[in-house]
């Protein structure tokens, strides 16, 4: 019979591990528990991640808010320092503040894990930052994927996808509409570049001194190159939810990733509105000047393409304005007040 001596073909021979599948689920089992709301039905290891929806029945109108996004190459910088565990903060910050625009509560989230040879340690650590992820936006991890990816990954290599789903009640849904001429502009500080511009981060400061990466840095105040790309994106979830569940008059948000505030504030605002921002009126991350310096950028193309020291916006009546910011101040947050709302031809001006 033909091919009856040759050796059979394992899939670990072509590069998929089975048994290290299994031990990396083992080793993530509680990490993913951990973050599992009263909602969650069943537990890891199902074909669907169930989610109860009965607690949906005491909204009028509840709307289902989704959003979709990855990390970037700022899961390169993780790679050349073989630092994994802060990088699945960044997966669900970058999906749970989206949702969290609208006003909507994050429910629960998925990610998908293509690697090139898995290593059950690594998955781990990549997993355990996307719980933590998820418990500081208060949605839980129902699902995912693992997928090894021999031949067209290389071994070391690993991307991330996350998915999550989030609920408001129509009524109190936050959509811009109402934003008018006096409103207040309101900043809240990001921890650094969050997950945005790290491919031109890497040709200006990476590529070809891969070795300065951990060292002390003058212009960081002494922390590491290595340490600040790695700063994990702040997650805005609690602190805004709170304020608004208390204070009225907040009438649109903007989460500040690629784009900056020039087109992020912009996708928000009603026609006939446009947004001035006063530069100088909050601190800038020294990140932001390092990279500027490195890299030979004009003023406008680091506001068009970096947060630039702000990672969330609130658009708030002028009455409202600093109760709003009082709450988010005692939730933690760096409140900064960086413009206001005028008529005009829309878009964001600065001055």
């Amino acid at each position: 019979m033909a091919g009856e001596d040759k050796r059979p073909i394992t899939y670990r021979d072509a590069g998929v591990d089975i048994d290290e599948g299994a031990r990396a689920v083992e080793r993530i089992r509680e990490h993913v528990r951990s973050t599992y709301r009263p909602e969650v039905v069943g537990d890891i290891g199902g074909f669907g991640g169930l989610f109860s929806a009965a607690a949906l029945k005491d909204m009028d109108e509840p709307v289902l808010v989704s959003s979709t996004d990855g990390v970037g190459t700022k899961l390169k910088v993780a790679q050349l320092l073989d630092r994994h565990d802060t990088v699945g903060i960044d997966l669900v910050a970058m999906c749970a503040n989206d949702v969290l625009v609208t006003g909507a509560e994050p429910l629960f989230f998925l990610d998908y894990v293509a690697i090139g040879s898995l290593r059950a340690e690594k998955v781990e650590a990549i997993v355990r930052g996307i719980a933590e992820g998820c418990r500081q936006a208060g949605c839980s991890l129902i699902g995912g994927e693992m997928a090894e990816h021999p031949g067209t990954m290389a071994p070391e290599d690993y991307d991330l996808s996350g998915f999550c789903v989030g609920v408001v009640d129509r009524a109190k849904a936050v959509t811009g509409e109402s934003i008018a001429p006096g409103d207040v502009v309101l900043g809240l500080a990001s921890s650094g570049l969050h997950s945005n511009g790290y491919s031109l981060v890497r040709k200006a400061l990476v590529e070809g001194r891969e070795d300065a990466l951990g060292l002390p840095n003058t212009v960081l105040g002494g922390a590491t190159l290595g340490d600040v790309l790695l700063e994990p994106t702040r997650i805005y979830v609690r602190p805004v939810l709170g304020a608004l569940r208390v204070v009225g008059g907040v009438h649109g948000m903007a989460h500040i990733t690629g784009g900056g505030i020039t087109e992020n504030l912009a996708r928000v605002l009603p026609e006939g509105r446009e947004a001035r921002i006063a530069l100088g009126s909050w601190r800038v991350p020294p990140i932001f000047a390092l990279v500027q310096r490195e890299a030979a950028l004009p003023d406008d193309e680091m506001l068009r393409t970096f947060n630039m020291g702000i990672g969330f916006v609130l658009v708030c009546e002028a009455r409202s304005a600093a109760e709003v910011a009082a709450r988010l101040t005692a939730a933690g947050e760096r409140v900064f007040e960086i413009g206001t709302i005028v008529e005009g031809e829309g878009g964001v001006r600065y001055a």
